[in-house]
């Protein structure tokens, strides 16, 4: 991305994946972030070791940073934090529950001392109510705020693939953050700002809730199936390849019976009139795109798809993943060597892109205490 935060300064006490997503992003936009890691080092730096011996989480998610090794607990280390912080345009900490505060680096009283200061705590569970001190872990998240109960099949409950919950904190507190500085800029005033996983994934499941709650429709485990909307699912093909189809409105209904189903008369069927209907005969629907998709190999099936203008997509493997078309990708240097990683999706046309290497672990101690010597 353009380098639009040149000059501001990022301090962070960060680990895993939230508190660091949010941060590698101001890095990206140009920001000087300095993540400050225990002795050991931010605990995803041992997550797993895929990319020639460094994290993927890493790899990922601390481009552009500069590491210095630190201790929370030592007199000296936060007489150099407040150093920092004094300079500093904003803090971010997701430590343990009251890990900052206990050691005198409460948002509230940061942001009183320094004027300019935008602070950013990121918690499980957020700063009040009777789970602020519980640990929060992505998949544990993933469970307590019900999405593990609409997501996988309807024989089991699944994990989404992904730290979903991690990555939403992530992005709000990214959000909230250039809000924050914008809003800085105009009225001269700081702000404290406060994300938590399960409050990023509860809006998320908004619509389940609002189905659930008013409407008396409790979404159910669907698998590769939309659970409101049909057809809008995974159909297997003659040669044993998966295609998901999409229909959104009765238009794309009617070419899809025309013209891939190859017989008109379906959309009238009374079983099949809105969406409504299709739904709650989903079976007897299911039935008969089985019987058209099965007896044809994927690729048959795709042009016919294509054609009728209905939304389709492949079931792709990771393989198919590595290969996809439509990827762009950014070239980071780690001290493993330089390592392609899949762009983040933002594009700012006609401008250049620069993205910085992944320190290793205390890179940049004797530079950052030198510079912020008392």
């Amino acid at each position: 991305m353009p380098r639009d935060l040149e000059g501001l300064l990022v301090v962070t006490l960060e680990q895993a994946v939230a508190a660091p997503y949010a941060s590698s992003r101001l890095a990206d936009a140009g920001a000087r972030v300095i993540k400050l890691e225990r002795a050991e080092g931010d605990f995803a730096r041992r997550y797993d070791a895929c990319v020639n011996g460094e994290s993927a989480y890493f790899v990922w998610l601390n481009r552009g940073k500069e590491s210095v090794r630190f201790d929370l607990k030592a007199a000296d280390d936060q007489a150099l934090l407040r150093r920092m912080l004094a300079r500093a345009d904003v803090f971010i900490q997701n430590l343990a529950p009251g890990a900052a505060a206990r050691a005198g680096f409460a948002g509230d009283g940061l942001r009183e001392r320094f004027p300019r200061l935008i602070t950013c705590d990121i918690s499980g569970y957020g700063e009040d109510g009777p789970y602020r001190d519980m640990k929060a872990y992505d998949l544990l998240v993933q469970a307590e705020s019900g999405l593990a109960t609409v997501t996988g099949t309807p024989e089991s409950a699944g994990r989404v693939g992904v730290s979903v919950c991690d990555i939403a904190a992530g992005m709000y507190a990214h959000q909230a953050i250039l809000q924050a500085l914008f809003a800085r800029e105009r009225t001269g005033r700081n702000r404290g700002i406060q994300v938590s996983l399960y409050g990023a994934m509860a809006d998320w499941m908004n619509v389940p809730y609002l189905q659930h709650h008013y409407g008396g429709q409790t979404p159910q485990r669907p698998g590769l199936n939309h659970p409101t909307i049909a057809p809008y699912g995974a159909y297997e093909c003659g040669d044993g390849g998966i295609v998901l189809i999409s229909i959104q409105n009765e238009r794309e209904w009617r070419s899809l019976c025309a013209n891939v189903l190859g017989d008109a008369g379906i959309a009238d069927d009374a079983r099949f009139a809105t969406n409504p209907d299709r739904a709650a005969n989903r079976p007897a629907l299911d039935a008969i795109i089985h019987g058209v998709f099965g007896a044809a190999p994927r690729d048959a099936i795709i042009e016919k798809l294509a054609a009728a203008r209905v939304a389709y997509g492949r079931l792709s493997s990771l393989d198919d993943l590595v290969a996809h078309p439509q990827n762009r990708f950014i070239t980071v240097e780690t001290s493993a060597g330089a390592v392609q990683v899949l762009a983040p999706p933002p594009i700012a046309v006609g401008e250049p892109e620069s993205y910085g290497p992944v320190p290793a672990l205390g890179q940049h101690d004797a530079a950052v205490r030198a510079e912020f010597a008392d």
